[in-house]
């Protein structure tokens, strides 16, 4: 060991100051105190400075630094089989690459967790707000979803429709309003206040589309990156899901409540009408389940062009089911728990409760 040692000293140095920053986070990951702190003081303010910094660039960094990553690593193990044939002490040479190696992934793993993976234990919105996810009764429910329904059918015509009457409001126009989504919510709850930076587009929104996802956070460069491709009626709720996350708020369900919140108090109708139309899915596919009876009679009232939306989203959706979305929802909902979210990502559902506790 200690002739290894010899081989690489800085190298070793490297591997072991990683793994005793990997020991202090799975010793603090239990504190709460302890990682709301350093949310609040550490990582919050550096990804708000380094997304100063990625978003002066139109296309989203993370998903150029996710293929370096890949590359690098694919690179890695493809040209180890020539380095130990050139070699002429391949153990040597076997035990560097390696080490090399392991340093590089354990590195890029603790970027990830210190700027995004601590905030999964650290305090979030309900501990921060006071407003907790209470079981709810049918009643409840359905008053909520009544309340959805009514919202829903008012905004309806206000949102210009094309010529089949789905929604036709310009990607273009959802982004340049999402810069104030959440400044009526952020004076109910002041530690939600911050500067936004509107989400910038996936360059491969399809591929997201495959895998199930409108979206996504990417902590390793401060970025909210969403879906193009996905129905447009659903995507200024999507944007203030991400802006959310940008606040820190890592727990899904959590999200989706404040992006429903958010956008349908900010004041602008088309982030009110998508607000209100991905809370009513929410809430009518819980008390489908609920009382089946119920649902029937309150889908009877929805407004035609809400009802032509939902159905759109749903036929898009469709298409995509495939092995890719399974797998890849595995997937996921693997990240989740490994991260404490025991729930995977059933817990998308706990949004009703929050839903019907707040309105």
């Amino acid at each position: 060991m200690k002739t290894r040692f010899h081989w690489a000293p800085r190298r070793h140095i490297l591997l072991a100051a990683e793994l005793g920053l990997l020991l202090l986070f799975f010793t603090l990951r239990g504190n709460a105190a302890a990682m709301t702190w350093l949310v609040d003081h550490v990582t919050q303010p550096f990804k708000q400075g380094l997304s100063a910094v990625t978003y002066l660039v139109p296309i989203p960094l993370a998903e150029l630094l996710y293929i370096a990553i890949g590359l690098v690593i694919l690179s890695a193990l493809i040209c180890l089989p020539f380095a130990l044939r050139r070699s002429d002490h391949r153990r040597r040479t076997l035990y560097l690459r390696l080490l090399s190696l392991v340093c590089f992934v354990l590195a890029m793993g603790e970027w990830f967790g210190l700027l995004w993976g601590i905030n999964y234990y650290a305090d979030g919105f309900q501990e921060r707000s006071g407003l907790y996810a209470q079981p709810v009764t049918v009643e409840d429910l359905e008053r909520v979803t009544e309340l959805f329904t009514e919202e829903l059918n008012a905004l309806a015509d206000q949102i210009p429709r094309d010529e089949n009457g789905l929604f036709a409001v310009s990607r273009a126009e959802i982004f340049d309003g999402s810069a104030t989504v959440y400044d009526a919510l952020s004076q109910e709850f002041p530690f939600l206040a911050r500067e936004d930076r509107a989400p910038k587009g996936d360059l491969f929104s399809r591929l997201l589309s495959a895998m199930g996802f409108t979206g996504y956070y990417a902590g390793m460069t401060g970025e909210s990156v969403v879906n193009t491709d996905s129905p447009a009626c659903l995507l200024p709720a999507t944007i203030a899901h991400e802006l959310a996350h940008q606040r820190g708020i890592a727990s899904e369900q959590e999200c989706n409540f404040l992006a429903v919140a958010a956008a349908t108090s900010c004041g602008d109708p088309v982030y009110a009408y998508s607000g209100y139309l991905m809370g009513y899915i929410h809430l009518s596919n819980a008390l489908y389940r609920a009382d089946p009876e119920l649902w029937r009679e309150l889908r009877q009232q929805l407004a035609p062009e809400a009802e032509l939306d939902i159905q759109y989203n749903n036929a898009y959706w469709q298409q995509w089911e495939s092995p890719v979305d399974t797998v890849s929802q595995k997937v996921y909902d693997a990240f989740l728990k490994s991260y404490g979210q025991e729930d995977g990502v059933q817990s998308y559902g706990t949004v009703v409760d929050l839903l019907v506790a707040y309105y």
